[in-house]
């Protein structure tokens, strides 16, 4: 009982995408615009690979859970769904620019399809809090899908319908809307949670949601 009440109060005093670098000291957590360029599909794979955006939370829980799944090429944390051009983490955590917290997905639908990339999406966070995940409150913190076009518009749709009822009694509140611009955050977000993984908040947080992804979908992950 003492430990649960230990790990709940440090979850509450963490924020859960803090802008300081596990043992450093941040002297200037706002890179130029350099860093924000959108990576290049060609760069990856010339044809064949689709982009599905999703919102669930702090980006670092996300991009570890899809950076495992076999069929996903790249992964980038970045924001998008907001008014502000060019924002910077500050500005999104501010929750003034209207901004999501979010991660872009590039896949091959060959190896896997976006319904499963759907399904694992509705297991690995709580789509029923209203622009909140655990700790984290605002609408940068907001469940949501943001389609490329009209047919995965249609498969977001029924896969709240039919798969995301499935995980959750209470009522599903993502968001599902037209893709915007998508701005990749700073260079220290990517790959966070491989970089940073005996930090508290990856420690406590992401690891046991890993844990249950490797647990629950096997068949989906990269070897």
């Amino acid at each position: 009982m003492i430990k649960l009440i230990a790990i709940t109060a440090l979850l509450f005093q963490m924020k859960a995408c803090s802008t300081q670098q596990p043992g450093k000291e941040v002297q200037n957590p706002i890179p130029t615009m350099e860093n924000k360029e959108v990576l290049s599909e060609e760069k990856i794979n010339p044809s064949g690979l689709d982009t599905i955006i999703l919102a669930a939370g702090c980006f670092w829980c996300v991009e570890a859970v899809f950076q495992d799944l076999k069929g996903v090429y790249q992964v980038k944390s970045g924001y998008t769904g907001g008014k502000t051009k060019n924002p910077d983490y500050h500005e999104v955590c501010g929750g003034m620019t209207g901004h999501a917290e979010a991660l872009e997905v590039l896949f091959d639908p060959k190896i896997i399809s976006l319904e499963q990339l759907l399904e694992v999406f509705w297991s690995t966070h709580d789509p029923t809090t209203l622009n909140r995940q655990g700790a984290d409150k605002g609408t940068q913190y907001r469940s949501a899908i943001f389609y490329q076009n009209e047919e995965q518009k249609a498969v977001a749709m029924k896969s709240k319908a039919e798969v995301a009822t499935k995980f959750w009694d209470d009522p599903i509140v993502t968001e599902i809307t037209k893709a915007d611009i998508f701005y990749p955050a700073e260079d220290y977000h990517q790959n966070y949670y491989k970089q940073n993984s005996d930090a508290g908040y990856c420690q406590i947080v992401i690891t046991p949601k890993l844990v249950k992804l490797r647990e629950k979908y096997q068949g989906l992950l990269k070897k």
